[in-house]
Parts: C-alpha cells; sequence; structure tokens
C-alpha cells in the first residue's frame, strides 16, 4: 500500500511538473514560437480588425494608419489578436501587420528632445498619435524618427513598448 501511495505521489509530482512547463513556455507563440505578447505594426494604410481567427468573421474596426503599434497577444493559424493603444482586441491576418517597431505619442505636443533628458534641447513638439520608428529605447527615454525629424522623447508618452523593455 505504501509503494502504490508513493507511486500516486510520484505520478501528481510528475503531472504538476509537466503543467508548470507547459505554462512557462506559455509565453511563446504556438504558431511562431515568438514572445507573446510583442509589438508589431500595421503595414499596410488598411487593416481589418474581426471578431475571430478567420475572414467569416465580422469586422468590428478597421484600422486607418499605416505604422500603427499593434501588442500581439495570441496566435491561430494566419492570424494574430491584437490589442490597440486603447485597449481595443480583434484578429487580423498576419500578412497585413510587419515587425518593424513603430511607437504611438499619447500625450499632445510632446516634446521631442535632442538627448535623452529632460533639460536637452527641444527640437519639436509632437501631436498626440503621431507614429515615428522606434529605434534605441533605455528606462526612461526612446528614440523616434517621424516624417519632420527625429530625437528622444519620453517612453511614459509612447504606447508601443512592453514595460521595462530596453532596445538597443
Amino acid at each position: 500500500m505504501r509503494k502504490l501511495l508513493k507511486l500516486i505521489i510520484l505520478m501528481q509530482l510528475l503531472i504538476f511538473v509537466s503543467i508548470g512547463v507547459s505554462f512557462a513556455n506559455n509565453d511563446r507563440g504556438q504558431i511562431t514560437n515568438l514572445p507573446i505578447p510583442r509589438f508589431v505594426s500595421l503595414k499596410t494604410s488598411k487593416g481589418n480588425i474581426r471578431r475571430g481567427p478567420s475572414l467569416s468573421h465580422k469586422i468590428d474596426w478597421v484600422l486607418m494608419a499605416r505604422n500603427i503599434p499593434l501588442k500581439i497577444v495570441d496566435e491561430h493559424e494566419h492570424w494574430r489578436r491584437v490589442v490597440d493603444h486603447e485597449g481595443a482586441s480583434g484578429w487580423i491576418h498576419y500578412s497585413l501587420i510587419s515587425g518593424a517597431r513603430t511607437a504611438l505619442v499619447l500625450q499632445d505636443m510632446s516634446s521631442l528632445h535632442k538627448k535623452p533628458q529632460y533639460d536637452s534641447d527641444v527640437k519639436a513638439k509632437i501631436e498626440i498619435n503621431a507614429i515615428g520608428s522606434l529605434g534605441k529605447c533605455d528606462q526612461d527615454w526612446c528614440f523616434l524618427r517621424f516624417s519632420t525629424g527625429k530625437g528622444w522623447v519620453n517612453r511614459s508618452k509612447l504606447w508601443g513598448l512592453l514595460e521595462n523593455e530596453i532596445r538597443q
């Protein structure tokens, strides 16, 4: 009876360990094996966001801004579940997104600095919802390229990065 009890406990332990390993690997997409969540951008100037991962699902809304950053939170075949900067989510076909990283400015008239410091020269003021190409980021600042200029923006004013994400 003791051997049977030990065997049952051992089997339960193995099950719990395998479940733990399964949860630990859940931070990668089942299709791409890329990190989940991760940020991408809209490759085209128009992208349908659907209720489910197929063309037969209803279109909930249409993205109308090329390069808008999107957070991928799930994968299913050729579809990616994305979240936008307002927290709305839906499914988009993978062919409409790019791995190019961009960031969206959340605060109107945010300062574009020459250096990653508040006391550095301000090169421009950036309007809310402006989208820039994302470069280096440290804990406090990100380098962005806009069509009209480039410089450093405080990351608290941006959407398109994971918390504590550092970019070289």
